[in-house]
Order: structure tokens, then C-alpha cells, then sequence
């Protein structure tokens, strides 16, 4: 696990697919930056790099819950093994269809557990600045709405 810039943190990994017949390993990349700090990206791809691939925006809070209970409701749901102790389950769900992957329960609690040194779980409204993205939001982003 190696830290990257701005402060967060990515972890490589590997996932299995789950299919009918058999599993396919797919490299993924685990990605939590301060900026986002409710939220853990998760890159699936070849090269394992942030900017290539498919990418989903899972909850941290989720991420959590799911490695003790089954978590999470339409698009994304996590559960653990019933029958392992390393075996996090994540099912995704899109308009193209749906894949179930098999994590290591392990390498994501130990993700997690370095996010919370940078951002604890819980303080995460603390290092956003409310204030300046409503009014960023409300502003229409800096433009004027009349056009002027």
C-alpha cells in the first residue's frame, strides 16, 4: 500500500469475477483521496492506474459495514463469507448488467484502517468545506446564470 498525492491513499489488488462456469481474476485499484472523504473508489482495469479503466464510487462507511454484514442496497451490496474469513463478497449492479467479485476481506480492512489515519471514520464532514462548495453550488459555479 503506498501513499499518493494529495493525501489518501491506493492499494493494488486483485478481484475475482464471479461467473457461471468459472472466475477471472481482475486487477483493481483501491483509491480514498481527502478531497472525496466519504467515498472509496474502486478501479477496475489492465494497468491498475487511476486514470484508465472502470471506475465505481463506493461509500467508505459501506465498505466498512460490509465486512462484518451483508450491506448496501440496489447498485452496490457487500457481504462476508459465511464460510471464510478472507472473502468479502461485492455485487454491482448497472444498466449493462450486473457482476458479483470475491475480495480479501483482509486487504480491505487494511485499506480502510489507513484511510481512518488520514480522515477518521466519522470526522469526514471536518475536512470538507461546506460553506465554500454551497456557495460554489448556488453561485452556478462561479458563472452568472443571466449571463452577464
Amino acid at each position: 500500500m503506498t501513499s499518493s498525492s494529495p493525501p489518501g491513499y491506493t492499494c493494488a489488488t486483485t478481484l475475482h469475477l464471479i461467473g457461471p462456469r468459472s472466475w477471472t481474476e481482475v486487477p483493481a485499484l483501491l483509491s480514498y483521496e481527502v478531497g472525496d472523504p466519504f467515498a472509496v473508489r474502486i478501479i477496475f482495469g489492465d494497468s491498475g492506474e487511476e486514470d484508465t479503466g472502470i471506475s465505481w464510487l463506493v461509500g467508505r462507511e459501506l465498505l466498512q459495514a460490509g465486512l462484518d454484514r451483508p450491506t448496501g442496497e440496489g447498485d452496490v451490496r457487500l457481504w462476508p463469507s459465511r464460510t471464510s474469513n478472507d472473502v468479502l463478497f461485492l455485487h454491482l449492479r448497472a444498466p449493462s448488467g450486473e457482476a458479483l467479485f470475491e475480495a480479501s476481506r483482509g486487504t480491505v480492512a487494511g485499506f480502510l484502517q489507513l484511510t481512518a489515519t488520514v480522515v477518521p471514520l466519522g470526522e469526514e464532514s471536518s475536512v470538507l468545506d461546506v460553506d465554500d462548495e454551497l456557495t460554489t453550488l448556488l453561485s452556478n459555479g462561479g458563472a452568472d446564470p443571466s449571463g452577464r
